[in-house]
């Protein structure tokens, strides 16, 4: 399949929407050769594997039982809505900035169809208040 051309309207001007996702995650790390952990992409709601030549990053529900050589607690998730387009271009350095601006870091994980955003908990307040600036975001 052919790769999409650049979006020539420049930066994503879309409305964008942001869902809250429900629950608390973790971002782990494990060895690069370490397996999946059994049944992990078969539970409900989000989980992400991304190996590397490094590592095997995971990031899943906070409340599942997964051992790692790794584990940052008590992150919130938001959805960007809707499928994104690949020509659409400069969502995720819109959403990255705003936070940047407010001095909130994030963990980012894109899907074939949209982004993800994790928020450190103790910042969701704040990067609520950020991102409402660029967004509409919905609990």
């Amino acid at each position: 399949m052919p790769k999409p051309e650049p979006n020539p309207a420049g930066p994503a001007t879309r409305a964008l929407v942001l869902r809250r996702l429900a629950g608390a995650y973790c971002v782990a790390r494990l060895g690069p050769k370490a397996p999946l952990p059994p049944g992990f992409l078969e539970g409900p709601g989000f989980a992400s594997a991304t190996r590397t030549e490094a590592e095997l990053s995971l990031v899943y529900a906070q409340s599942e039982d997964i051992s790692a050589d790794a584990c940052v607690n008590n992150w919130v998730g938001f959805v960007v809505e809707g499928v994104l387009d690949f020509s659409e271009i400069g969502i995720l350095s819109r959403l990255s900035g705003v936070l940047a601006e407010a001095g909130i870091s994030l963990y980012a994980v894109s899907t074939f169809d949209t982004d993800y955003l994790f928020i450190r908990a103790e910042a969701e307040q704040q990067a609520r208040a950020a991102l409402s600036k660029i967004a509409k975001v919905r609990v």
